[in-house]
């Protein structure tokens, strides 16, 4: 495993990745990887959530589970998935909300979310890495302690992030969020599974902005 830490988050991610469950991590992974198993995101690519952002710039934090396992799917960016991939039901109800908040919305041809990234919003899975065709198989080696130790230390060392937390696996990192420093948005998971129960009508994304509006900072172009 041969990730490049990105410059702005070094002081949050590289005292972890010299504990020895980090080690444990990349040895497992590369255990995986040498007895022919198909790893997703591509472990180069394992902190490339943390590149497209800033830790000093950030505005939106949103979580999720662990990467898409199916072919090409997975992208190192909760929920997105790279040009011309299959649109999975969760991001498709993402999108449907967003029409509903805004009605002359105009859903892109991408369902790739690194312009959200651009606009310093954290698409952060709690699990980094899975292998092919095996949803939540790397749940256990210890990616929870490295994302849990980076979301407790955002809310520690920035102010006014808001945390988008949907579905009950994201809802349950609440308890590593300072609410007195930051805003927490909660609802259901947009999976088709959920989405009608809350999700689909939340307002989140007018609420981001109303927010972003409220402390001077620029919205988000979702």
């Amino acid at each position: 495993m041969n990730s490049h830490i990105p410059e702005s988050w070094t002081e949050i991610i590289e005292p972890e990745t010299k504990k020895e469950y980090f080690q444990k991590i990349k040895h497992f992974l590369e255990w995986e990887i040498s007895a022919g198993k198909t790893i997703y995101p591509n472990p180069s690519n394992i902190f490339a959530a943390f590149e497209k952002t800033s830790l000093s710039n950030l505005k939106v934090v949103i979580l999720w589970q662990d990467p898409y396992h199916g072919a090409s799917q997975a992208h190192w960016l909760s929920f997105s998935v790279q040009d011309g991939i299959r649109v999975p039901p969760s991001l498709r109800n993402i999108y449907k909300e967003l029409k509903m908040e805004y009605p002359e919305y105009e859903i892109p041809s991408s369902w790739n979310l690194e312009y959200w990234a651009e606009q310093w919003v954290l698409l952060l899975n709690s699990i980094l890495t899975v292998e092919a065709s095996k949803p939540a198989s790397h749940s256990r080696i210890w990616w929870s302690t490295f994302t849990d130790t980076v979301i407790q230390k955002i809310s520690e060392s920035q102010r006014w992030i808001i945390f988008v937390l949907w579905g009950n696996f994201a809802r349950s990192k609440k308890v590593l969020i300072d609410e007195s420093k930051h805003c927490i948005l909660e609802s259901p998971h947009p999976s088709p599974f959920s989405a009608h129960t809350g999700f689909l009508g939340n307002g989140h994304f007018t609420k981001i902005n109303e927010i972003l509006r409220q402390e001077w900072k620029e919205e988000i172009w979702w």
